[in-house]
């Protein structure tokens, strides 16, 4: 039997939040929807979805990803009654809840909940008070960093694993380090960083959305809130070069371990850097099953659960189309990129630009992407080197601290000392 295993990215309460983050690109997916006046998840449609969702898999390990919106709107019977759909349809197997959180809600009856079914929550933090509250603000308009910090606390209290999402916006951007440093101080162990970005439509779109997709033919700029590619890439290498020098083993940085990945030649475990994509879904309220989570257009709902069962549609010629879509439309340029490997062009969501050739589907990311990819090169391969010993990689550390008086006495326009062949101006001297 062949083995099947996706991801779905469940959102009960579809794209409903308390809070109103200036850069959301789903807050405008309630237009999808018109006339809705409940963004529930039905019963039967949850335990539809549930019940589908374990017996399709035919892995032990299922794992539940809970998002929005914002989950926690549905009230704590709610997950609880998901709780008992889980153990009554399990049938033996390991269950994970994933639940990402803006943490405004969250208190003992919550935490309590959290760890006692061992969920894995994923609190949404863009930095310290200021960078964090440039964006996201309540829907009066209000700060909400207090409210997130003091949600934190019940997490430490319980004792319940989380880990950090830091969505990275032109604002925190221009400040790596105290970002980094910040959740380090509040934490988290393990860090998610994910760069916004998004394209206005100058004129009116036929789905009534203002943020368009790759595929908008029409005119579009990118929106003031996105991360620049350049200052995306710098912001990365700054956080990699204290990491690399202090962090390894102690922190887990998502990108570092995916890059990791790739030196060791393994299926990276985030599908914007695989070759294909198409294994991770989203499932609205309703029970509307899309291709990803970053395409909920109506080109790309995929159908109903209700109406459907969700295997035929997970597996469904117009799904596989839209995954081998990813590899089959790489540029000249991409594909003759000496670290493709580890990008494959990244989520084509972004890849909206024109090749120096005048072709289509460049990632708006690929100048950041080049410069960290590059600049880690000579640390990942020797990581990768220490797991082939059965080493630690942590031994990178002293690798680093080696560097450093090399990196004192470097020219610009020399090669850099850490290997990577390029002028040192244009690598690790760019962080110095």
């Amino acid at each position: 039997m062949n083995e099947v295993a996706f991801h779905i990215m469940t959102k009960p309460t579809g794209p409903i939040c308390n809070l109103d983050c200036k850069y959301c690109f789903y807050l405008e997916k309630e237009r999808l929807y018109p006339g809705k006046h409940s963004w529930k998840m039905p019963p039967e449609t949850l335990e539809s979805y549930i019940r589908q969702h374990i017996e399709t898999q035919t892995i032990n390990e299922v794992t539940f990803a809970w998002q929005g919106g914002e989950p926690t709107l549905m009230g704590l019977d709610y997950f609880r009654q998901v709780v008992e759909l889980q153990r009554r349809y399990g049938a033996n197997r390991r269950i994970v809840n994933a639940f990402q959180t803006n943490g405004v809600l969250l208190d003992d009856d919550w935490c309590r909940f959290f760890q006692e079914n061992q969920f894995l929550i994923g609190i949404s933090i863009d930095g310290p008070e200021p960078l964090h509250d440039y964006y996201r603000v309540d829907r009066g308009g209000k700060p909400s960093f207090q409210k997130v910090m003091r949600g934190l606390e019940f997490l430490h209290k319980h004792q319940v694993d989380f880990n950090t999402l830091t969505v990275v916006n032109d604002q925190n951007s221009r400040h790596p380090l105290e970002v980094y440093r910040f959740l380090k101080s509040i934490g988290s162990l393990v860090m998610q960083f994910i760069p916004v970005v998004e394209r206005l439509a100058e004129g009116p779109s036929a789905d009534g959305l203002d943020l368009v997709s790759p595929e908008h033919g029409e005119k579009a700029h990118v929106t003031d809130w996105s991360v620049d590619s350049d200052r995306y890439g710098s912001f990365l290498c700054a956080i990699f070069d204290e990491w690399v020098k202090q962090d390894v083993g102690r922190r887990f940085v998502q990108l570092f371990d995916i890059t990791l990945e790739s030196y060791m030649g393994m299926p990276q475990s985030l599908c914007w850097f695989r070759e294909r994509c198409g294994e991770a879904l989203a499932l609205e309220h309703n029970g509307d099953l899309y291709s990803c989570d970053h395409f909920v257009y109506p080109a790309h709902r995929l159908g109903n659960i209700m109406e459907e069962p969700l295997l035929s549609l997970v597996q469904s010629q117009q799904q596989k189309d839209f995954g081998n879509a990813k590899a089959d439309s790489l540029p000249k340029q991409c594909l003759q990129c000496d670290v493709r490997f580890a990008c494959h062009g990244e989520c084509p969501k972004h890849r909206f630009l024109e090749t120096a050739d005048g072709e289509p589907g460049l990632n708006y990311l690929c100048s950041g992407y080049l410069r960290f990819f590059r600049h880690t090169a000579p640390y990942m391969k020797f990581m990768a080197n220490q797991l082939r010993l059965k080493r630690s990689p942590s031994e990178v550390m002293g690798l680093a601290a080696r560097l450093e008086p090399e990196f004192a006495k470097a020219a610009r326009n020399e090669a850099c000392p850490c290997g990577s062949e390029q002028k040192f101006k244009k690598c690790c001297g760019r962080t110095r």
